[in-house]
């Protein structure tokens, strides 16, 4: 079918909207707030709790050590 005029068919069209996906999903990816871990969270926790005084600096060692990864590790293999 020839292109008359100024109009566009339906394939230009389709990559026109392509390419605004694209674009959408590029500003999403920049935009988007990075996820913390919930070992990060739970870090911050215990250096708030220290701040505070509620814990000792031996509980916060021992509480992080407990939240290394290796040592959950260790733990599920028993």
């Amino acid at each position: 079918m020839p292109m008359l005029g100024w109009s566009m068919g339906i394939d230009a069209w389709l990559f026109m909207a392509a390419w605004v996906v694209v674009m959408a999903v590029l500003v999403w990816f920049l935009v988007r707030e990075p996820r913390k871990s919930a070992r990060d969270e739970a870090v911050e926790i215990l250096r708030t709790r220290l701040a505070r005084g509620e814990i000792t600096n031996d509980e916060f060692s021992r509480a992080v050590a407990l939240l290394n990864p290796q040592h959950l590790n260790q733990e599920g293999s028993r």
